[in-house]
């Protein structure tokens, strides 16, 4: 006797029955009769899989045909549905973003800090006043702080998710766009990434007295138009340019069956004949049917490529032959293949992680152009290698997980295309998670991305568009480095040429809002994504930025030094002096640092050549009226723009082979 009871209170043991229409409460072993279950809420398949005694049905799936009895072998947290909610938690990534502010915030922190303890050992040493001590302290500190680089990162993560988002793609994090740069692995996922998730009749193989036509209209009969099966959908839309043949009414139809795994329709023939109609599996229709001695040859050809092979059988209700088999095959994407080549030559290397059989998956990859190699599911460990295969094939969601874990132990950047609940431990552990149009809303909220259009389209704009920002980011990063170490290294030499600091607290703060924050325009500036993928290397930037900030130092010491030998300013003169100096400078060196090659070799965007004007008229105005600091004459600002603009012609001749040395570019 049955007991209906909450699908909580089930216990591994139970009992328990599947009937038409039944949600599958937990993990469990078919014991008795046979069932269609749809699971694309788990694997994103769109396909029903059969289930007979003996296998396995999951929590959360729909029964869609027959019936059954079914023994619980896992609930809760341990069945498979809830296996994968465990991993999307203790799911990490390292985020590339993260890394790269604190690397070169320790790396200024490390070149600075030195400095600026010499600085202070220096005037305490010549009997600097307590009061000008500790505002040197002061002064030296705001410079060290990279006030502004958090935010420029964020501003330049918010840039990029407008423009993805009006291309179809968008960002769950902001973080995502800059992981997208460095990209060098992308695990796809086959069905509806790769492919179009729609069944369509692949080939037709008619038996002796019947063409290709026929067996398409003998197939559409016995096909449901009621309840949406894919299988019948498909063969029903290729028969609608074919006549229906002989039949032309029907009698009786009788659905798919996952017990006998067929389905029968018995028609009336235009001499008032009944006719029956068997479609199906071709091992249970061979056994009602008289079939060719070469049937099982056509049938072992047609699932080596990959398709899902449907018998057709056709005869008096007593007496039936083998009409044809017809191949269902879920097609590629027309603009995959092209896609998988930008992203190759892009640096990104493409493999195919599927729940599929590896026939078919082997099928689809060669088609799309992803190397063969097709990588047994107990192959995949820490020492996998995408290079030896291009295929996953039959792999559970903790195996996608651990693949994506292998790749990233293996210094890739990973990223992940999936749409099922099985892919969402493997979307949150990949640095960049890319859920497709189709995906469920498990796998939306475990992406870093989410695709509006299908296809990998998204994708490879989203690389990029990750690209040209990191470009931006570069500039900017290249930029305040340069200063942030210049500054420094000004102040000390500038306690030493003048014996007192040529900058106070207050023109420090001064410079940090008309420096630092309106560079952060840079994040709009004009660039060009790089052929590769794009990874910070803070060593290599930050001995870069040191370079180039001692020839940096170079001219703002040698303005500090006419002023004060040449044209014998005060104390108070010499700081304003010091900070028009080293503004103007700074926006030089923005010119000369937003390009890799010549400076004039790409026109600033107009924010950039905004914000510069701004700078330079905000500072200007100060120094000629004296507020904030001592006044100075419009001539000596002139003649220091001038030097300032032909300082930038000599650090551009100087930048590029820095920045080659230092492999920055």
């Amino acid at each position: 006797m049955w007991t209906r009871i909450s699908s909580t209170d089930l216990v591994p043991g139970d009992a328990i029955r599947l009937p038409l229409g039944a949600l599958v409460p937990a993990d469990a072993t078919i014991l008795s009769g046979s069932v269609m279950v749809d699971q694309s809420m788990l694997t994103g398949e769109s396909v029903p899989v059969d289930a007979n005694p003996g296998d396995q049905v999951y929590a959360g799936s729909l029964v869609s045909r027959g019936q059954a009895m079914a023994a619980v072998t896992a609930t809760g947290s341990k069945t498979y549905f809830g296996r994968a909610a465990e991993l999307v938690r203790i799911a990490r990534a390292a985020s590339t973003e993260q890394a790269a502010i604190f690397g070169v915030t320790r790396n200024l922190a490390i070149v600075n800090g030195v400095i600026a303890a010499l600085i202070m050992v220096y005037g305490y040493a010549t009997a600097l006043p307590p009061t000008d001590l500790i505002r040197l302290g002061l002064t030296v500190l705001l410079a060290t702080i990279p006030v502004a680089l958090p935010a420029t990162f964020t501003l330049s993560a918010a840039f990029s998710a407008q423009r993805l988002a009006r291309r179809g793609v968008l960002l769950t994090r902001l973080s995502a766009a800059h992981e997208a740069a460095a990209m060098d692995v992308l695990c796809a996922d086959k069905t509806g990434t790769l492919t179009q998730n729609a069944l369509q009749v692949a080939d037709v193989a008619a038996m002796p007295g019947f063409d290709r036509d026929q067996v398409l209209a003998l197939a559409a009969w016995a096909s449901s138009e009621a309840d949406q099966d894919p299988i019948d959908a498909a063969i029903r839309k290729a028969a609608k340019t074919a006549a229906l043949g002989t039949a032309e009414r029907l009698l009786r139809f009788v659905p798919f069956d996952p017990s006998t795994k067929t389905a029968e329709a018995l028609v009336i023939d235009r001499g008032g004949n009944e006719r029956r109609i068997v479609k199906g599996a071709f091992e249970a229709v061979s056994k009602v049917a008289e079939t060719p001695v070469d049937a099982r040859r056509s049938v072992d050809n047609l699932a080596g490529q990959g398709h899902r092979v449907i018998a057709v059988a056709e005869g008096v209700p007593t007496s039936l032959r083998l009409a044809g088999l017809i191949a269902l095959s879920d097609p590629p994407r027309e603009d995959s293949a092209l896609l998988i080549a930008d992203l190759g030559g892009m640096g990104v290397r493409t493999v195919m992680v599927t729940g599929d059989s590896a026939v078919t998956a082997a099928t689809i990859a060669g088609k799309v152009g992803i190397p063969d190699g097709v990588c047994p599911s107990d192959h995949i460990s820490d020492d996998l290698s995408t290079d030896a295969f291009g295929v996953f094939a039959r792999v559970v969601p903790e195996q996608k997980f651990g693949l994506v874990k292998a790749l990233q132990r293996h210094g890739h950047v990973v990223g992940m295309c999936g749409d099922g609940v099985n892919d969402a431990p493997a979307l949150r552990q990949a640095q960049i998670g890319i859920a497709v149009s189709t995906a469920t809303d498990a796998a939306k909220a475990a992406a870093g991305m989410v695709m509006t259009e299908p296809g990998l389209a998204g994708v490879v704009f989203a690389v990029r568009e990750g690209r040209i920002g990191f470009q931006r980011l570069l500039t900017y990063t290249f930029n305040m480095v340069v200063k942030k170490v210049e500054i420094v290294l000004f102040l000390a030499v500038g306690l030493g040429l003048t014996g007192h600091a040529v900058l106070t607290p207050a023109l420090m703060v001064l410079m940090l809002m008309t420096n630092d924050f309106l560079a952060m325009s840079l994040t709009t500036d004009r660039a060009s994504p790089a052929p590769l993928p794009s990874r910070w290397h803070m060593p290599n930037i930050t001995a870069a930025g040191v370079a180039l900030g001692v020839f940096k130092l170079g001219f703002s010491t040698t303005v500090l030094a006419f002023g004060k030998l040449w044209l014998e300013l005060g104390p108070q003169e010499l700081q304003t002096l010091a900070f028009v100096t080293l503004v103007f400078g700074a926006q030089a060196l923005v010119y000369v640092v937003r390009e890799r090659r010549r400076m004039w070799s790409s026109r600033p965007s107009n924010w950039v050549l905004a914000s510069s004007a701004a700078d330079i008229a905000i500072v200007s105005a100060l120094a000629l009226s004296g507020t904030l600091m001592a006044p100075l004459p419009w001539q000596l600002l002139g003649v220091l723009f001038l030097a300032a603009a032909a300082f930038a012609l000599v650090l551009d001749r100087i930048k590029m082979p820095v920045m080659t040395a230092f492999k920055v570019s």
